[in-house]
């Protein structure tokens, strides 16, 4: 990697010496008033048509990209209650992005066409014009404010969970490379914890106050049961660096800070079964194991064992790089009915049973 940078630093040396040797005949040959050097009528009109022609490959590639590689609608498959709202406000910022582009690239390479340079014709430009100006402040400023405003109010509908609605409490725990769950238990109150009271002799993994009361029936599991329409609020630490505690399908994201917890809640709406029975998940997961069975080939005849086949799972996963495991940060999401929730949860060992004396 070294050697790979200190040959791109010399090749950017070069490139700048090259440039600056560029100049510097440019500025002899206007003193010298060489003609070789200079763009006659030829040359502009070569490049103009050349920028029409560039247009039209942007568009052209565009159409293609679209039409071979485009997932369309733009986003889906989300499994939370706000999921649609973010959404929409990805697509809606994405059409006016495409639009702006569109216009924009077309005025820049039509206007390098159009106002090409040619014998004794005198440009005419204009040093301020206030119109334009407004035009294109003013606008710019009444699209952002909307778009602003409507994130500002998807975010403040996401981040202001009803403590009325009875939402499960959820520690999320990261610690390089993986991630803890910690739930209230039958008081859903989590007990107090800091990193500095953990004890790995007695198998206090999390820095859980044993003296605490409400800690006492904290269910810890390394995987995430959630039960399907019921709002979940999930706090989270971070013991060694910086994480993010990413959940795609939930469009949810939120930091994992050490010394502080901060906090995001959604209610899943779409159960693990119900979403691998969707068309767009089954041609997903079908694509995949296509794939993967192709590879097995090989690794088969290589005298490796073959991939196994992929099957789909809600996924919690770290969006920052925490490291040289940080690819491998992961844990599985498993949103279920209330009733096989409560199954699974009785089926759990309380904080206070899993210590070691």
């Amino acid at each position: 990697m070294t050697a790979l940078l200190s040959i791109l630093v010399l090749v950017f040396i070069l490139v700048a010496i090259w440039q600056m040797v560029k100049i510097f005949d440019l500025t002899q040959s206007v003193n010298a008033r060489s003609d070789d050097q200079v763009a006659n009528d030829k040359d502009n009109k070569i490049n103009g048509y050349l920028m029409l022609g560039f247009l039209a490959f942007i568009y052209v590639i565009t159409i293609i990209c679209f039409v071979k590689y485009g997932d369309l609608p733009l986003m889906s498959n989300s499994a939370s209650e706000h999921g649609p709202g973010i959404d929409n406000l990805m697509i809606i910022s994405m059409i006016i992005i495409f639009f702006v582009q569109t216009v924009t690239q077309f005025l820049l390479h039509y206007f390098a066409f159009k106002y090409k340079g040619e014998k004794g014709k005198k440009a005419l430009f204009y040093a301020d014009n206030n119109k334009l100006e407004a035009i294109w402040t003013i606008i710019p400023v009444i699209v952002l404010a909307v778009l602003i405003i409507q994130g500002l109010f998807t975010w403040t509908t996401i981040m202001n969970v009803n403590e009325d609605n009875d939402p499960l409490v959820v520690e999320l725990y990261a610690q390089q490379f993986n991630w803890k769950a910690r739930y209230g238990g039958a008081d859903n109150t989590l007990g107090k914890a800091n990193v500095r009271l953990i004890d790995i002799n007695r198998a206090n993994i999390l820095g859980v106050d044993e003296a605490d009361p409400n800690a006492q029936d904290d269910v810890i599991t390394t995987e995430l049961h959630l039960p399907v329409g019921r709002p979940v609020l999930f706090k989270m630490r971070s013991q060694d660096v910086l994480h993010s505690a990413y959940m795609p399908h939930f469009r949810a994201q939120m930091n994992c800070v050490p010394g502080m917890i901060t906090q995001f809640g959604f209610t899943p709406t779409v159960t693990t079964a119900d979403m691998r029975e969707t068309p767009e998940m089954q041609d997903k997961v079908a694509n995949i194991n296509k794939i993967r069975v192709e590879k097995s080939k090989d690794l088969v005849a290589k005298g490796e064992q073959a991939l196994d086949l992929y099957t789909f799972d809600y996924l919690l996963l770290c969006n920052k790089i925490c490291g040289k495991s940080h690819y491998n940060m992961q844990m599985k999401i498993i949103v279920e009915t209330q009733e096989e929730y409560d199954v699974w949860m009785k089926s759990q060992k309380a904080f206070k049973d899993s210590l070691i004396d």
